[in-house]
């Protein structure tokens, strides 16, 4: 699953980040943040996702999005197409589809980003990658039993060996 949220920096800069979520784990295995929502900096996420996905992949693999240009242009299509990744997206108004990547930029936002003065560019950035690395090493849901998605999927691995 993936998606796009802002953030505010001082300067009247913004923060944009893209984040591809395994939905089996509940890990952010890649993203990526720009100053601006272009088209690569969201290709970006997707590449760095590829071989993670091809690695995991039993099955035949799809990637959930909302309706937004980036996952309607050809480049992002074609790429998926050539990855054997199968393309869902949203109907159009329903927020209820991207819902778990939503609670995700929720979290992030509320555990250290709202209430907390506007920072520069290059502090949220590094704030931002710290959270991830907590949320997918430390942050224990109780979804997955009590532990971290890193800690889920090592223990998921592990059974099914």
């Amino acid at each position: 699953m993936t998606d796009v949220t802002e953030f505010k920096c001082t300067n009247d800069e913004k923060l944009y980040l893209s984040p591809i979520m395994d939905l089996f784990y509940s890990e952010i295995i890649s993203f990526s943040l720009s100053k601006r929502p272009t088209l690569d900096f969201v290709m970006d996420s997707l590449k760095q996702a590829l071989p993670i996905i091809h690695e995991r992949a039993n099955y035949r693999t799809s990637i959930h999005s909302d309706q937004g240009w980036h996952y309607q242009h050809s480049k992002w299509m074609k790429t998926l197409k050539q990855n054997k990744i199968f393309q869902s997206m949203s109907r159009k108004a329903t927020c209820a589809d991207n819902a778990v990547m939503e609670n995700f930029f929720g979290l992030l936002k509320q555990e250290m980003y709202y209430g907390e003065k506007l920072i520069s560019y290059e502090a949220l950035q590094k704030k931002i990658e710290k959270y991830i690395d907590y949320y997918n090493n430390e942050r224990i849901k109780q979804k997955l039993a009590g532990m971290s998605p890193v800690k889920y999927r090592t223990h998921a691995s592990q059974l099914a060996a």
